[in-house]
């Protein structure tokens, strides 16, 4: 078999274009943004020079007819200025938009994309606040921010007409401005650190609600909720700690912006007022020159109080980067190839959930033929579900592999696999939605044919005819409405559609009833021959109806055979460890 070549490995030339497609466009709205800012700042040098204009010319020739021109110039000069200012933010916010949609688009499918052992290192609070990045991003796409950076080249501009209409006093102007851009970088600074301390609080705080709201039903049942209120509070009081100091600083350095602002006014006006007196320049000339300097003082000073969003983006943008950069699942396979029949071996394979924790599984030997169903029993922390995660491809092992047909699923897409490899966890999938919906879940175009025959065949269909909506009956929140037992066997029957070669169950009989084990052990035998059953159970029905049985220790095999010789040696308290390094 031809392997095809593994995606998503992050290079750095992949994560560009990943992370460059969600904000494709956006390079074209900010130059025409750059280009209407160029005409903006262009007609705001036509009020100061109304300004020098009137105080030089109008008031002391007493030139009505010119003071009438002038104003009649501005007012024309006002209404191009707001047209400019509307058309470059309606550009901001549909480029803005469009990021948005794009990235949040490719994170969702980056995060779809990703190995299941990738996703289970951070937790949940995470990959939630990722789209809160996206939202961090889009804001400052549309926000203040943006028209900020477009502005600042200009000051240049402006710094260049002070010098020309009011040359005395240019110097402290450069100063000043040299103070609020020390300013601006303490307060990058500032927001970099206490911004990235405040956010890991918080995914704290939001991912011990999560676990609150997910066992609200346990915990409402034996009081919890209380018990646990001292561990919230103190995951909340870090959290406002640390945003009263990260707004602490911020409130200090923009209070003394502001202060900087007015100084500005008094340095530049006692200044030119010296000026004035030892005639270097007129009253025009220094009351044009302050509206010139508020073009330039008025962009730094909102650059300190907005370098916080500055930042933010900044670290938003890095957190997408890392994702994109992570491996994830191979998306294509190099070529169609037959159905297989079902064998699966495990070469060796070892398992650990770090690098520096103990292996949950330690050089496995297995092999399943096709057709046979296979038992797999032992303590809590054996690795029986680590196994089973192992030969559906959601975890990839640490050394050896795993071989369907004598290839190594490593080569196949995650979606080749889920047709030929279903798995049901311990803890059933169920979304909102209604019985349908959630039985055809990851079945595109499945016929109502087929979800009547697998609900049939797991005892479910009966049960959904008594409904009064039937197949149409709204499951709610994480199936909050249907009982356990009809839980599992919507994931039971979601995972016999599309007959899958290779039948994968984890602790099945968890949520059944005496009748549901019963259905689902004839289910099985009647699979039996046909698909390859690898069930980690406890029951005693689905131990007896499997022809073979594996006894999980350690990570090791201790016990493994013909189903009645094991059941006789674990009923007589004989285990010892299997012959062929625990091939049955």
């Amino acid at each position: 078999m031809t392997q095809a070549h593994k995606s998503g490995q992050g290079t750095d030339g992949q994560r560009g274009v990943l992370l460059g497609s969600g904000i494709a466009g956006l390079g074209r709205g900010l130059s025409e943004g750059l280009v209407q800012s160029l005409f903006i700042n262009l007609l705001a040098l036509a009020a100061p020079i109304f300004v020098l204009q009137v105080y030089d010319r109008v008031v002391f020739y007493a030139g009505v007819s010119t003071l009438t021109a002038l104003a009649s110039g501005m007012a024309v000069v006002l209404v191009f200025d707001y047209a400019l200012r509307m058309a470059r933010s309606r550009l901001l916010q549909r480029a803005a938009l469009n990021v948005e949609v794009g990235l949040s688009r490719r994170l969702f499918d980056r995060l779809a994309s990703l190995p299941l052992g990738e996703l289970e290192r951070r937790p949940a609070a995470y990959w939630q606040i990722l789209f809160r990045d996206v939202e961090t991003v889009r804001n400052t796409i549309a926000g203040p921010l943006v028209i900020l950076f477009a502005d600042l080249p200009f000051a240049l501009l402006f710094l260049l007409c002070v010098a020309i209409v009011a040359q005395p006093i240019v110097w402290a102007l450069i100063v000043v401005a040299l103070c609020f851009v020390l300013l601006a970088f303490l307060s990058g600074r500032t927001a970099e650190a206490l911004g990235d301390r405040e956010r890991q609080a918080a995914i704290g705080r939001d991912n011990f609600v999560a676990e609150l709201v997910d066992g609200r039903a346990g915990l409402k049942a034996v009081g919890g909720i209380a018990a646990l209120r001292e561990t919230w509070e103190t995951r909340q009081a870090a959290v406002i700690a640390s945003a009263i100091q990260r707004g602490g600083r911020a409130d200090a350095l923009h209070n003394l912006s502001h202060v900087l602002t007015v100084a500005t006014t008094v340095a530049l006006t006692s200044v030119g007022a010296l000026a004035i007196v030892e005639q270097q320049m007129t009253v025009g000339s220094l009351i044009a020159a302050n509206m010139l300097a508020n073009r330039i003082v008025a962009p730094l000073a909102q650059l300190v109080a907005s370098w916080r969003m500055f930042v933010a983006c900044r670290q938003s943008l890095h957190r997408l980067r890392e994702i994109f950069a992570l491996p994830e699942e191979r998306t294509q396979d190099a070529m169609e190839l037959a159905r297989p029949s079902g064998e699966m071996v495990v070469e060796g394979a070892s398992y650990a959930y770090g690098t520096a924790d103990r292996p949950v599984l330690k050089d496995l030997r297995l092999r399943f033929a096709p057709g046979t169903y296979t038992a797999l029993v032992g303590p809590n922390g054996g690795g029986k579900t680590t196994l089973l995660k192992l030969l559906a491809g959601l975890y990839t092992p640490a050394a050896g592999r795993i071989l369907l047909d004598g290839a190594d699923i490593a080569q196949f897409s995650r979606e080749r696999l889920r047709r030929w490899i279903a798995y049901v966890p311990q803890e059933p999938l169920v979304v909102s939605g209604s019985i349908r919906d959630n039985v055809a879940l990851g079945h595109d175009e499945v016929e109502d044919d087929a979800i009547v025959a697998a609900a049939t065949a797991v005892g479910l269909h009966q049960t959904v005819l008594d409904m009064p909506d039937g197949y149409g009956t709204e499951a709610g929140e994480a199936g909050s409405r249907l009982s356990g037992g009809m839980r599992q066997r919507i994931a039971l029957a979601r995972a016999l559609i599309g007959a899958p070669v290779v039948l994968l169950l984890d602790e099945p009989t968890n949520n059944l009833d005496r009748a549901g084990e019963e259905a689902l052990r004839e289910t099985l035998l009647q699979l039996a021959g046909t698909t390859t059953l690898v069930v980690a159970t406890h029951a005693p029905s689905l131990l007896a109806a499997s022809q073979q049985i594996l006894v999980l220790q350690g990570g090791r095999v201790a016990l493994g055979g013909p189903a009645a010789d094991v059941m006789q040696r674990l009923g007589a308290g004989q285990p010892r460890p299997a012959s062929a390094r625990g091939t049955p």
